[in-house]
């Protein structure tokens, strides 16, 4: 803990005295943070029986694993209070857009930083909804998948594949100052590649869930909004002037907005790595994707459903709320990363679910969540933990709107498009330019050592320390007990 003592220093910097040189260092703070960099100026002389390894004299590393005060970039996109519950888009409550916008409008609002005028949305509205037509090749890219692929394993590798097809958006072939020139014409090809992905990724989910279906693909229709289309190419069968049920339409809406964004989480720090190498938007999103594919990120809501069918009715909470305490169960739904209170999201969630289940009935696991969600909250090993239910219930809406568990995680992509694009935007029009992302490890290996001949070494036996036995079956175990021409034979 941090100690009073005088200061000759700025009173906005941070001194940092050496105890190993002796040596005192000023580093300014701005905006409540310093940089990392700085540390590097200290150095030491290695103390007696040091590592080399260490690099002592090279500067002072600042060793942060899985970057829980690390500050990468200086935005102005999304603002998280987590202590206080508090999400803003571009200085936008969370509360406020989910009342009174929409997906695509608050799309425009994350990416260009503003809320469009009429014309404006129009214009923007337009582009994207035109730009959700795919070429007709995709059809057997996705039909290549077999019938019962994950689909976020289809997604991911569309979105990869979708860049080939533009080969004016990669600054591979185009040069690496492509995006980040910010003239005009630099402008128009990266406005244009935010169509096509923002348009695409409902058409890329869609067709991902018809090959499930072992249904033909459906064009994207005109006339409708981003997620009725969405809800269009997912469901019409042929039937005459389909239109989706619009508070369906509207809840995804909704639950598209609330995950439009949510700084830099995981996926979006992963889109932004790929992105600062200057790979092109495609791959970007693609690894963004991969990222999100997980079941610490994007997962999350599949395994809150697959919990509650696991605890079943409301009476089995208590035992489960028990087991969750002696760690023989997982608890999924609640406590973030982020905030320590409350999800501001999860609010919206509530109430979006209400009118969900006005029309499509309550879900039966929508009383052990309740009951689950109540003891949780009363319980004092979870409230001294701050475990709060966050924004992942909305899995029970998924639900009820008849997604199968395995898609929850596509509707998180497809809308968390937007998040990331927006990103990657600013991290090419940052001054400065873009920056590889190259972070530091410390190293805590062998040090130098000789190369052995295979003959003179000792095996080194022990779990992990040797590639684990694979077990073999089918075709390959009956070959190993066939006889054949160049078998090898096992030494004994």
């Amino acid at each position: 803990m941090g100690r009073p003592t005088d200061s000759n220093g700025s009173s906005n910097s941070l001194t940092v005295h050496d105890n190993r040189t002796g040596k005192v260092y000023d580093i300014p703070i701005v905006d409540n943070s310093i940089p990392a960099t700085a540390f590097r100026d200290m150095k030491a002389p290695f103390a007696s029986g040091e590592r080399e390894e260490n690099e002592t004299d090279k500067g002072l590393r600042v060793a942060d694993k899985g970057f829980l005060n690390t500050a990468v970039m200086r935005s102005e996109i999304t603002y998280i209070d987590g202590e206080a519950g508090v999400l803003r888009y571009r200085g936008y409550p969370i509360e406020q857009l989910a009342l009174h916008s929409s997906h695509l409008e608050t799309s425009y609002l994350l990416l260009y930083g503003s809320l469009p005028t009429r014309s404006q949305l129009k214009i923007f509205e337009t582009e994207v909804l035109h730009h959700g037509v795919m070429h007709a090749d995709a059809e057997q890219f996705c039909r290549s998948f077999r019938y019962d692929a994950h689909p976020m394993a289809i997604l991911t590798s569309a979105f990869a594949y979708l860049g080939s097809y533009y080969a004016e958006a990669n600054p591979s072939l185009q040069g690496q100052t492509l995006y980040s020139r910010g003239d005009a014409a630099s402008l128009a090809i990266m406005d244009k590649q935010i169509y096509r992905l923002i348009g695409k990724a409902t058409t890329l989910a869609a067709m991902a869930y018809r090959v499930r279906q072992g249904r033909d693909f459906v064009t994207p229709p005109t006339g409708l909004s981003y997620t009725g289309s969405f809800l269009y190419q997912m469901d019409h069968l042929g039937e005459e002037n389909y239109t989706p049920n619009p508070v369906l339409e509207k809840a995804l809406d909704v639950l598209f907005l609330l995950h439009a964004d949510h700084e830099l989480n995981a996926s979006s720090t992963t889109v932004l790595q790929t992105g600062s190498s200057l790979a092109d938007p495609y791959s970007a999103v693609a690894a963004g994707c991969a990222s999100l594919y997980g079941p610490l990120h994007g997962g999350a809501n599949e395994a809150v459903i697959r919990m509650l069918i696991s605890i079943g009715k409301p009476e089995n909470v208590p035992a489960f709320i028990e087991a969750v305490k002696k760690r023989e169960k997982v608890l999924s739904g609640f406590g973030h990363r982020v905030y320590k209170t409350s999800d501001p999201r999860s609010f919206i969630v509530r109430k979006t679910a209400d009118e969900v289940f006005r029309i499509t009935g309550k879900d039966e696991l929508l009383e052990t969540a309740m009951a689950l969600h109540e003891a949780a909250m009363k319980d004092e090993y979870f409230v001294k933990r701050k475990l709060a239910p966050n924004v992942d219930f909305c899995g029970l809406i998924y639900r009820a709107m008849g997604f199968p568990l395995d898609f929850f995680p596509v509707l998180f992509a497809v809308p968390r498009v937007v998040g990331w694009l927006a990103h990657w935007r600013q991290m090419m029009l940052q001054e400065g330019g873009v920056k590889i992302w190259r972070p530091r490890q410390i190293y805590v290996g062998t040090s130098k050592r000789e190369y052995v001949p295979i003959n003179e070494r000792v095996a080194v036996e022990g779990e992990r320390k040797t590639p684990s036995a694979i077990a073999h079956s089918g075709i390959t175990k009956r070959t190993m007990l066939a006889n054949f021409k160049g078998k090898p034979v096992a030494k004994l």
